[in-house]
């Protein structure tokens, strides 16, 4: 009713940027109102379906009404979660940064993994356009450190709280003796910034190095200088991009996951609690870790902000971590 009143007024078209963004939240808000009437009419229609069922003791009709209410919880859940996600920038895509921290090829393996694990997340959700921006492979095995994009509708406002420190504990199948090894990583997650936001780079402040771009085990992939490093001088944020065989496209990828990370530092400037998560600055290890990954010598995966656990860690690592993505999300919302 607040927004069709504003829209009503004579002065509404004048601020063309302010216009689109309230029109943009009127569709979303009546998407979302007529979701809530259509699953008041699901549960309506279940409800005397079940009523019936027990007068007539119908056990046929009575499963029906049974898994139809089912569904309908799980519509209402998902609902629950798209109302949190009402953040300026949720609806966004998502960049992540994921770098191996203590632990050596170890962690590169578990980088590894880790990025393995958000991929299929991602195609899971239905989220298929993922594109690697930079990429840095182990020595021997795994993965250095990886940036990555994952497109699609609330990518960001769904993986923002997975910012943090991964620990797992497993047998290590790098060493010959059968011992438990303990590796970690950190994943930082960032909106991908929209056209309509401007942020403005000053040249002086950047530095742009070219090089050439390489893979696993340091073989060259092309024989040009096409990749591209920009270090920004002031914030010390350095951001690289070498998948794309042209050096200016390497350059525009670079210059967006630059003003991603630049936006979402001075956004935390405004944070009460200044959470600097652009620059993974704390050390990567023992005690800032937000969820564990334990296979040995139990398996269990627990989330330490909310105490969620789930004992399947092969599905957990398979994607299937949609559950500890909504506790989080509920449970900063309340």
């Amino acid at each position: 009713m607040e927004i069709e009143n504003i829209i009503k007024k004579d002065s509404f078209w004048n601020n063309f940027d302010n216009t689109t963004e309230i029109l943009k939240e009127r569709a979303n808000l009546s998407l979302i109102i007529k979701k809530f009437k259509n699953l008041k009419n699901e549960f309506q229609d279940a409800k005397i379906l079940l009523e019936l069922s027990v007068e007539e003791k119908d056990t046929a009709s009575y499963n029906e009404a049974y898994n139809e209410i089912k569904e309908i919880e799980k519509k209402i859940k998902k609902l629950s979660v798209q109302m949190i996600l009402d953040g300026k920038d949720d609806k966004n895509n998502a960049i992540i940064s994921i770098n191996s921290g203590a632990g050596g090829t170890e962690a590169q393996d578990w980088t590894e993994i880790l990025f393995r694990m958000y991929i299929r997340w991602a195609e899971r959700r239905g989220y298929n356009n993922s594109e690697i921006i930079d990429i840095q492979y182990g020595d021997e095995a795994g993965i250095k450190s990886v940036t990555f994009s994952i497109k699609g509708e609330y990518a960001y406002g769904y993986l923002k709280f997975e910012t943090g420190v991964h620990r797992l504990v497993r047998i290590s199948p790098f060493n010959a003796n059968g011992k438990r090894h303990t590796s970690f990583a950190s994943v930082a997650v960032y909106p991908e910034i929209s056209k309509e936001i401007n942020i403005n780079i000053d040249e002086s402040d950047i530095r742009i190095d070219v090089f050439r771009a390489s893979g696993a085990g340091g073989q060259h992939v092309n024989k040009t200088s096409s990749a591209v490093r920009i270090t920004h001088m002031p914030t010390g944020i350095i951001v690289s991009c070498q998948q794309e065989k042209s050096q200016h496209r390497n350059r525009e990828i670079a210059t967006k996951v630059l003003m991603s990370r630049l936006y979402k530092l001075e956004e935390s400037k405004l944070d009460e609690k200044k959470k600097e998560i652009h620059n993974n600055q704390s050390e990567i290890a023992w005690g800032n870790q937000i969820r564990s990954y334990v296979m040995h010598p139990y398996q269990m995966v627990k989330d330490h902000r909310t105490d969620y656990e789930k004992g399947n860690i092969t599905a957990v690592l398979d994607g299937d971590i949609q559950e500890f993505i909504e506790k989080i999300l509920i449970n900063t919302a309340t």
